[in-house]
């Protein structure tokens, strides 16, 4: 599987930095992270608890601000903008997915992903995202009716039906084991090869790098390392 080439940057950071206060002790989550994300690319990032990666996601994607430097996602400056920019940011701009996949157990799989299509400017239907996912024959199952995996699938489902541009996921396959894993990474390697969104992944677990066109390693919130793959692996062939 061919790797992508680097497009346009879709984000920049510069100097970021982020400090946490613990009592009197002050936490330095990220310390200098110097980085550009491209356009449809596909991005694992590598790292230990504790080594920022979560933390450099959630400024990423507008769930937190960064102590200092700056953060842009195109001519968007994440770093200094509003309560309010940062709300309409991440209702037209990002998707996420979590390691638990926060899905409505009241409501069919369809009609979680409904939640969101509805209030999206241009989605997919519901339908189309949970096909592109693989489960056209689960639809109107209930969350209690899914495995763990079709459960996470549902959950990608639901944040590509938006059409986002970019789609941040941390630990996807954090809580599930490692067949049910490549089932997610397989829904996500097709919805990132198939609708061009520039895709995130953040995890501890260095056979997920090879499916990646990128893969960033930090430590003790910094970049320790960088490699572009010559081709990306199937998800389906990786071994954990």
């Amino acid at each position: 599987m061919e790797a992508r080439r680097p497009k346009q940057a879709v984000f920049q950071t510069r100097d970021l930095t982020k400090t946490y206060q613990q009592g009197e002790v002050e936490i330095a989550a990220l310390r200098g992270i110097n980085l550009d994300l491209f356009e449809a690319e596909l991005v694992v990032m590598l790292g230990a608890s504790g080594s920022g990666k979560s933390t450099l996601l959630n400024i990423l994607g507008g769930l937190d601000v960064p102590t200092g430097g700056e953060a842009r996602y195109l001519d968007i400056n994440l770093s200094n903008a509003g309560d309010k920019e940062l709300t309409r940011y991440r209702r037209d701009f990002v998707g996420f997915v979590f390691q638990f996949y926060n899905l409505i157990p009241s409501l069919t799989a369809r009609e979680n992903v409904v939640a969101v299509t509805e209030i999206a400017q241009d989605p997919m239907s519901p339908e189309a995202a949970l096909a592109l996912v693989g489960l056209e024959a689960r639809m109107d199952h209930f969350p209690a009716q899914l495995s763990g995996g079709e459960q996470q699938r549902v959950a990608i489902a639901r944040a590509i039906a938006k059409r986002p541009k970019v789609l941040l996921c941390d630990e996807p396959t954090g809580a599930l084991d490692s067949t049910t894993g490549v089932l997610v990474l397989s829904a996500l390697e097709r919805a990132n090869r198939e609708t061009g969104t520039t895709t995130v992944i953040i995890t501890h677990n260095a056979s997920i790098a090879r499916m990646a066109d990128r893969v960033i390693t930090l430590s003790d919130g910094a970049v320790s390392g960088e490699h572009r793959n010559a081709e990306r692996q199937d998800p389906m062939s990786l071994s954990w």
